[in-house]
């Protein structure tokens, strides 16, 4: 695929709008607490008739050392480490609690740490967590294990530690090298910590390592983010996840420290992303979609290739046939036909577990219609095709009926050269691709209702 068909910067002007990133249909927006724990409950006891699937594990683990002022992730800055303590406390009781709920038969082939910080743990703690999970938990010796890792926050052993008790995946967050931009977003963090961590993890056998980085950040240039780029690719990563900055001061405190003077111009940032785009596509990188570029002998581009990738709340995947169990303050699960949620803060997670009860606050059951639209926008946005007379067959519909407003937005879409609306297919062209989300908002009835919801930009 060639940059100048991916990125036609007029079209991402006319599009560039807000949306929903799509890591679960119906989106979080739409959970609510009629979704509690005893109807999580019964979708978790329901999923183990046969066949069994496979399970996936998050566990969320929520401090961080210092505040990055980008963030918007549910965090807990804090410098005392002792805080960790009751937490992973509470955390082994609600695994002990969620392991009781599935058959034991069911082997886990995913498990991903994520954050806050995952390595603000001590690696004795790390151990402990780990070791607990095993103890619930049948984990499958091909597993995909991840863990999200801030190189601010490893020892000289911690890599090792990591690859000892079972991960082999991991993601290092970087977002920007230059001293001004670390600066203005309070993270510094030098180029030798980072890639002293990358060696170290590839010395170790980690199979697939991703970065990080954020695109529209205070201060950044085309020309000052090339140079980070310079940096990362000369260690050429499996993974490169390109985020957009949101700067979204009033839903995230944090990011009130940001000086909006100091960032980019719209205009400047669409040049970051177009420069950014060439330089991945040029040095041999696959647009997966959705901020995600991979090598072409990466696990993700293999899935999408062969019609395996999927799309969840750690965002690509290559495990469409899980259940997913969410673990820790705020996770979110994907259990049967239902999505859910734990409670947000510490005090709240503790009483309930404190109470003998699973932390879910909120979620969604899907009814068929969700079920329907679901399909069509994995597909969409994993693999930027879709199958009509398959879906058409799977869920007993006509398509244009079913879909008739819709369809005739499909019409605008192909004329502005998105996409290739067929009888057979939908295809959506290269031109398209960074702007899959605005194809996928066509099927979301959620938005059709009340398009007042608040999302990031698409670009």
């Amino acid at each position: 695929m060639q940059q100048t068909t991916l990125f036609d910067i007029e079209l991402i002007r006319r599009y560039d709008k807000a949306g929903p990133r799509y890591t679960s249909y119906p989106t979080a927006v739409q959970f609510d607490s009629h979704f509690d724990e005893s109807v999580y409950r019964e979708y978790a006891l329901n999923s183990n008739a046969a066949p069994l699937k496979p399970l996936s594990l998050y566990v969320h683990i929520p401090f961080c050392d210092t505040v990055c002022f980008y963030c918007a992730c549910n965090k807990v800055v804090t410098k005392n480490r002792s805080l960790a303590v009751p937490y992973l406390a509470h955390l082994h009781q609600e695994i002990a609690m969620q392991a009781a709920l599935f058959n034991r038969e069911r082997p886990v082939t995913q498990l991903h740490w994520g954050g806050g910080t995952p390595t603000f743990l001590s690696h004795a703690q790390m151990r402990d967590l780990m070791q607990g999970i095993k103890n619930y938990f049948q984990l499958d010796d091909s597993g995909e294990y991840s863990i999200e890792i801030d190189p601010r926050e490893t020892q000289s052993d911690t890599i090792a530690v990591l690859r000892e008790i079972g991960f082999n995946r991991m993601s290092l967050g970087v977002q920007d090298f230059e001293p001004q931009v670390q600066k203005a977003v309070n993270r510094i963090q030098s180029e030798e910590q980072t890639f002293t961590v990358l060696e170290a993890a590839r010395r170790e056998g980690f199979k697939s390592i991703s970065i990080d980085l954020i695109y529209g950040l205070p201060h950044q240039s085309a020309d000052s983010f090339s140079k980070t780029l310079d940096k990362i690719l000369t260690v050429k990563p499996e993974r490169l996840s390109i985020f957009n900055y949101a700067h979204l001061p009033t839903l995230f405190k944090p990011q009130r420290r940001i000086e909006v003077a100091d960032l980019p111009s719209p205009s400047e940032k669409l040049r970051i992303l177009q420069n950014t785009i060439n330089r991945l596509i040029n040095a041999g990188y696959i647009y997966i979609g959705m901020d995600h570029f991979a090598l072409p002998d990466d696990e993700l581009a293999i899935a999408q290739r062969n019609g395996s990738l999927y799309r969840n709340f750690q965002g690509y995947s290559t495990h469409a046939d899980c259940d997913l169990i969410g673990l820790g303050i705020t996770s979110i699960g994907k259990v049967g036909d239902s999505y859910s949620q734990n409670l947000k803060t510490l005090d709240e997670y503790y009483a309930q577990i404190d109470s003998g009860q699973l932390p879910v606050f909120r979620g969604i059951a899907l009814n068929a219609d969700d079920k329907l639209r679901r399909a069509i926008i994995t597909q969409l946005i994993c693999h930027f095709s879709l199958d009509i007379p398959s879906i058409e067959q799977e869920y007993n519909i006509d398509f244009k009926q079913y879909f008739s407003e819709e369809w005739r937005d499909l019409e605008t879409l192909q004329e502005d050269g998105l996409l290739i609306r067929g009888e057979q297919r939908i295809e959506i062209l290269p031109a398209g691709r960074l702007l899959v989300r605005n194809i996928c908002m066509t099927f979301d009835a959620y938005l059709r209702q009340n398009k007042e919801q608040r999302f990031s930009k698409v670009i």
